[in-house]
């Protein structure tokens, strides 16, 4: 199935489990919709399995959105105190489409309660509440974690549940590749998925043993244990000499949900550098500077703000300023962290590499034990000139038995759904398109009919786009988290504050500043220019800050006097 086709069938409002390989284009598609379903004022719930996954995406953890927590079961006592909960019934009663992203780490049991707390709590007599409910992930990659580790023996995936049968979910598998093109790794991943990883699949990686990766991009080394990618890591940093810069992680808001986004986002809470360093980026540019994995090598320190300097393998040179993770609750940030958006990247656990891509990789399978294992770190990669591989075991390429098989069912039905969808003319699917944003998300009928397609159309006119930036000025603590939700990057998002202040519709952004120390000396230099042009002034601080950051402290100076 293309993603147009997978977005035109969730627009028509089916449970959906959306699925496909490594670089199919999952959380794009997702990204998509979510962007479609906000437009039109849609209540949308972006949760996901792990709380990795979680900050990965900008939400939440399910198990905190629906208020299951880390239970196993759930009483009938237990019920009643979870939907009575005043959050939770915040959280349900602005809900209309419920998104679970990296599914595969979902137990059985899990997705169940799921079901069962959102359909007592909204209405009893549907699936899930009547909520459109989408699922995300691969199967082929890691699966539930037990409460024995990765290795333990009772893992009940959650496509078995009783929820999933119930829910009648369409499967959108992704065909189009985004990521390897025709490079042979490809053909290597395809090979594991359909569990025919045989000697002619180990030929082409054993060439690739010890082999340097092709290019400029020196590998991340993926190991499958925790042990041995600190040992690296520390080992590799205490061989530099000079001094040590150490920056410490800032947090806001509810001690628990500050301690979800601590154990789980890749920043530390202590990061340590030396000149030298080789680091990862482990958060997403919303500039697009920078990606999530893009490697490094510290060169330096900023000698006012003591930020690191440094240049990544591809030759550009970047200043590090802080960056923040968040869990959302009702639309509001209930917690953040901030720091450094780095972290030492001589090493890594395959756990933590899912959902990055890296340019070059030095993986270690030779004692993967877990099924997918192997998958995961090998996908990671864009080709397989990039792969250094140190070692392999035989469970590296092995999949779950019973994700073999339930595949070709999966892949089977994605294909009997778009043959149905074919059958739609572009007309019929804008037609439902539309009732299924008016009618079960909150729409209206007149007479008993549905309204007319103008009418229809009037109803759902769009918001100006400024106008929904100025409503998420207050619920934001930072302007790369504004631009982050609103999916845009943040020089559009300037723009538009910009737009805001020419018309004297701005809010008060004093919250949204550089810190204090930046912003004096920025505004330093505004004050010392006749014209205040941007490009004069950027040469006088030396190239330090960007040209957004100039932006912003010349809207927040404007609208401090205004």
């Amino acid at each position: 199935m293309t993603q147009k086709e997978a977005l035109d069938l969730l627009k028509l409002g089916h449970n959906v489990f959306l699925t496909g390989p490594a670089g199919s284009g999952k959380t794009y598609l997702l990204n998509q919709y979510i962007e479609y379903l906000h437009e039109h004022g849609v209540g949308v719930a972006v949760t996901a399995s792990t709380g990795i996954a979680a900050t990965h995406i900008g939400g939440q953890t399910i198990h905190s959105w629906s208020g299951m927590g880390v239970r196993d079961t759930l009483a009938d006592d237990e019920l009643e105190k979870v939907i009575k909960n005043d959050r939770i019934k915040r959280n349900l009663k602005k809900t209309k489409v419920l998104i679970i992203d990296e599914v595969s780490m979902l137990h059985a049991h899990q997705l169940d309660m799921i079901e069962r707390i959102t359909r007592h709590a909204i209405d009893f007599t549907k699936p899930f509440g009547g909520l459109q409910v989408i699922l995300c992930g691969d199967f082929f990659q890691l699966p539930p974690v037990s409460r024995g580790g990765f290795g333990g023996n009772d893992k009940t995936f959650a496509y078995e549940c009783d929820a999933w049968e119930e829910g009648e979910f369409q499967i959108c598998y992704l065909e189009e590749q985004f990521r390897q093109n025709e490079d042979s790794l490809l053909d290597i991943l395809n090979a594991i998925r359909s569990g025919e990883a045989n000697e002619n699949v180990k030929i082409p990686l054993r060439a690739r043993y010890r082999k340097e990766p092709e290019g400029p991009v020196r590998p991340t080394r993926l190991y499958v244990r925790n042990k041995n990618v600190d040992t690296i890591n520390q080992s590799e940093l205490d061989k530099l000499e000079g001094r040590e810069e150490v920056y410490y992680m800032e947090t806001h808001g509810f001690s628990t949900l500050v301690e979800v986004l601590q154990r789980n986002c890749m920043a530390s809470e202590e990061l340590h550098l030396k000149i030298g360093a080789e680091v990862m980026f482990v958060k997403n540019s919303v500039t697009g500077m920078y990606v999530n994995g893009t490697r490094a090598v510290v060169e330096g320190f900023d000698e006012d703000e003591k930020l690191p300097i440094v240049r990544t393998f591809d030759g550009r040179r970047i200043v590090v300023i802080p960056e923040e993770w968040h869990l959302e609750e009702n639309g509001s940030v209930r917690a953040t962290i901030k720091q450094i958006p780095l972290r030492l990247a001589w090493a890594i656990t395959v756990h933590k590499s899912q959902g990055m891509t890296l340019d070059a990789a030095e993986v270690d399978l030779s004692d993967a034990f877990e099924p997918g294992m192997g998958y995961v770190a090998l996908s990671r990669v864009r080709t397989l000139s990039g792969l250094k591989l140190m070692g392999l075991n035989d469970m590296a390429l092995s999949v779950h038995p019973k994700i073999l098989l339930h595949d070709e069912k999966f892949r089977n039905w994605s294909t009997s759904a778009g043959k149905i969808l074919a059958t739609l003319s572009d007309s019929k699917k804008e037609k439902v398109h539309l009732e299924i944003l008016l009618v079960r998300f909150g729409g209206v009928k007149e007479g008993g009919q549905i309204i007319e397609k103008k009418t229809m159309q009037e109803k759902i006119k769009k918001k100006p786009t400024i106008e929904i930036t100025a409503d998420l000025i207050p619920k934001v603590t930072s302007i790369e988290s504004l631009a982050d939700k609103r999916g845009l990057t943040v020089g559009t998002v300037l723009n538009h504050l910009e737009k805001l202040q020419g018309m004297k519709k701005l809010p008060d952004i004093s919250h949204l500043k550089p810190s204090k120390k930046i912003f004096d000396s920025i505004v330093k230099e505004f004050e010392k220019s006749k014209d205040g042009k941007l490009t004069i002034i950027f040469k006088n601080l030396n190239e330090k800050y960007s040209f957004e950051t100039l932006r912003l402290v010349r809207l927040c100076k404007n609208n401090d006097t205004k």
